[in-house]
């Protein structure tokens, strides 16, 4: 890679990007005016309301039961209230803020006061409810709490009357002779706040730093990724590009550190500014006694030296992410719509930092955006893990690459890049401007992909609530109907969607192969993922066993392995595969569906092994041209864990390797070599009956 190239192209994307003056005020100027803004705006807002809550005139209605003493002692303990000036009760100016309450004596049904506090006559109701056995009286606040002046008035009400109990029980204390004090409080309790004033500090920046840093982070390189990558394609620049002596690696890393650049000087901007504003607003807190005084900054220099390098490298990953995504749509316009739903995934994910007893352990340090947030909000409370540290860091880096390279396939493909039909929703269209045959396009595939995962997720989880077991066929069903439908209504060919071609024997004999090995090897996956998420392994073996129990064979199998065998690999290895074959080459196209397996399993341990079988499974389709072998595949893979979980003495007579509760290491080799050579077995022998023609 020529360097002197790489920083010529730097330098031209940045001129493009600077070009846009829109942009250069979104991403720079920004950042220093809106903070202050919203600041000055909330503060602004919130002394408004106080003020006017603090101003207004709470009408309350009291019910009066003949000669009960309580509500003369009530009217007297709402007139010293209103007449005694306390702390609470003054303005900033210092003077002070009377509360008048409006009362009546008047005779009052509840129907009467419940009406009137709809109708926002009155504020609050008190009422005599009921006479305990001993004689005590129960009053009861009646308001409504969704009205802001009710539910205030509410609150006042509810210190008064606790006043006037406190007084009343020292009245009856002492007439026994006693002293107050000592029986209604006979201990006395301290609290001692060891937290220094930079750990309070820290404390409160490491909930609102971190959500605010990464949102900066992301608009920051949102609009340069955008430009860089679909507003080129839509100025017709790409081409010429492209033409000049310059290598795609030189261009897409020209690029990638050029919206990189921007995001980081962006997110810096952004927290100058909040910097700024905290020094104020440490300032306008000093009554707390957190002051710029007695707050030591000099401490918070490692910590500003982490968030600044935590801050590098997430602008690295963030960058690369939102290129790949921008990298696919033909406009401006089409890149914001798809870059809209990753904005609310991390918006959203940002919230971790909010969350309470999260910890950033090894399994939390290697989730994209929630790491950076907690190792933020960590690092601001003086919390130094250098290992976890260095996983968080190093994690976004090699994302960051992943994404890049991922980038690099992108730009090596004419059809991504210069898109020839194959990518729209065809949902949307006419129906009688719709072409009979052929295939689903990628935007079909991942149109339907977003679908029948929030149909599983929202309408799967209420069918296996109401129904168990029978949710677990129904959620089977919407796989196969919602993809299947789509193909009937959008006129896509059944049989060349969904390979339904006759395999040889030959080609059965080497998917069961393949799939044997591929289950030898998922084991030592599970294995591994199990000692990596010891928690969530257990929860998805206890959620497995519960769904699964108190059901026979026959049908445990009909649901568990010949349903999933039909409707998941019309599904997946069908709609999906067919349509990413057709745009993508046949690696991505092979690992996109497996990821996608994976994720819908919904199962941090299971993702990997559900992956590789996913993997193993497109294989089968794309080597054999058929979908049966695959079904095939998957009904074995998932009878087997029928027959394991029915008949547990088995397999651990006849397949003892498979019965051990820990795995020991020479069992693990024994696993592996068996799993390779039947994998490699299975592939061999359906390469050699490949029919690779596009299906």
């Amino acid at each position: 890679m020529r360097y002197k190239v790489v920083k010529t192209l730097i330098k031209k994307e940045l001129l493009d990007v600077i070009r846009d003056k829109k942009a250069v005020i979104m991403m720079l100027i920004v950042p220093l005016v809106i903070y202050p803004l919203i600041f000055f705006g909330t503060m602004a807002v919130m002394s408004a309301i106080q003020t006017g809550m603090e101003q207004n005139e709470y009408k309350i209605v009291i019910e009066q039961y003949g000669d009960n003493e309580w509500y003369d002692e009530l009217v007297t303990a709402i007139d010293d209230h209103n007449n005694t000036a306390t702390d609470d009760s003054k303005n900033e100016t210092g003077k002070t803020d009377q509360i008048k309450v409006v009362r009546s004596g008047e005779e009052w049904d509840y129907d009467k006061g419940c009406k009137a506090l709809q109708a926002e006559e009155i504020d609050a109701y008190v009422r005599l409810s009921s006479l305990d056995s001993d004689g005590r009286p129960r009053y009861q606040i009646v308001y409504v709490s969704s009205i802001t002046n009710s539910s205030y008035a509410a609150d006042i009400l509810k210190g008064i009357m606790n006043k006037v109990n406190r007084a009343e029980s020292e009245r009856l204390i002492r007439e026994k002779g006693m002293e107050p004090e000592l029986i209604l409080s006979p201990i006395v309790i301290d609290s001692q706040d060891i937290a220094s004033k930079e750990q309070t500090t820290g404390n409160l920046l490491g909930m609102v730093l971190p959500m605010l840093l990464i949102i900066s982070l992301l608009m920051g390189t949102m609009y340069p990724a955008i430009d860089t990558t679909a507003g080129e394609k839509e100025r017709g620049t790409l081409e010429t590009l492209l033409t000049l002596p310059v290598t795609n690696r030189e261009i897409i890393i020209g690029k990638f550190f050029t919206v990189a650049v921007i995001g980081i000087v962006s997110a810096l901007l952004n927290l100058l500014s909040m910097a700024l504003m905290g020094v104020y607003m440490i300032k306008l807190i000093g009554g707390l006694g957190i002051t710029t005084e007695a707050v030591k900054l000099g401490k918070f220099l490692p910590a500003i030296a982490v968030t600044i390098l935590a801050v590098l490298v997430f602008s690295l990953f963030i960058s690369a992410i939102t290129m790949c995504i921008a990298a696919f749509a033909k406009s401006y316009k089409e890149a914001n719509n798809y870059i809209t739903p990753m904005t609310l995934v991390v918006m959203l994910t940002g919230y971790i930092a909010f969350i309470p007893n999260i910890e950033l352990d090894r399994k939390m340090a290697l989730v994209p955006v929630a790491n950076i947030c907690l190792l933020i909000k960590n690092i601001l409370n003086f919390k130094y893990e250098m290992e976890i540290v260095a996983l968080v860091l190093l994690s976004n880096i090699i994302y960051a690459i992943l994404a890049v390279l991922f980038l690099g396939r992108v730009y090596n493909s004419e059809g991504i890049l210069f898109d020839e039909g194959r990518s729209g929703i065809q949902l949307f269209e006419k129906r009688s401007n719709m072409k009979k045959g052929g295939v689903p396009t990628t935007g079909d595939a991942w149109f339907l992909v977003c679908i029948v995962f929030m149909a599983v997720i929202y309408i799967g989880s209420l069918l296996q609530l109401k129904w168990g077991f029978g949710g677990v066929a129904g959620i089977q069903l919407m796989i196969l109907l919602i993809p299947l439908l789509f193909v009937i209504y959008t006129k896509r060919s059944v049989k060349e969607t969904y390979s339904f071609k006759k395999p040889t024997v030959t080609v059965f004999f080497g998917g069961v192969l393949l799939v044997f090995g591929t289950l030898f090897l998922g084991i030592l996956l599970t294995v591994f993922t199990s000692m990596l998420f010891p928690a969530d392994a257990e929860t998805a073996s206890e959620g497995i066993d519960t769904t699964l129990s108190g059901h026979g064979f026959l049908i445990t199998l009909f649901v568990v392995a010949l349903m999933p065998a039909i409707c998941e690999e019309m599904m997946f290895r069908g709609f999906i595969f067919s349509a990413f074959r057709k745009k993508y080459k046949i690696t991505a196209a092979i690992l996109l569906v497996a990821v996608l397996f994976g994720v819908y399993h919904m199962s941090v341990v299971r993702f990997f092994t559900t992956a590789l079988l996913g993997a193993a499974l497109a294989i089968t389709v794309y080597y054999s041209g058929s979908i049966f072998p695959a079904m095939l595949m998957h009904f074995c893979n998932n009878g087997v864990a029928v027959l394991q979980m029915f008949y547990p003495e088995f397999f651990i007579n006849h397949v003892p390797i498979l019965g051990e509760e820990k795995l020991s290491i020479s069992s693990a080799i024994i696993l592996f070599l068996l799993g390779t050579v039947l994998a490699a077995a299975g592939i061999l022998l359906l390469r050699r009956n490949h029919r690779g023609k596009e299906v």
